[in-house]
């Protein structure tokens, strides 16, 4: 189960701008006060254990999940 900031990251990745790096991402999240560049690490690192992240970019599983939140942050 993830947590609403997992969400909101895998989310911004998902929606990033070509040109912008995950780098990019996490320091916009944490500029938005939704957590620390520490903080964000961690997530990252955990969204890239769990398979939804590999080489810089979403897996088919990582963008599944990121359409699903998606979804639910539009209800």
């Amino acid at each position: 189960m993830m947590d609403m900031e997992d969400k909101v990251l895998l989310l911004g990745i998902y929606k990033k701008e070509e040109e912008e790096s995950l780098k990019d991402v996490l320091l916009m999240l944490e500029n938005s006060n939704l957590f620390s560049l520490k903080e964000g690490k961690k997530r990252l690192k955990a969204l890239k254990s769990s398979g939804m992240i590999k080489d810089g970019a979403l897996t088919l599983i990582g963008i599944e999940k990121a359409k699903e939140v998606e979804q639910e942050f539009k209800l």
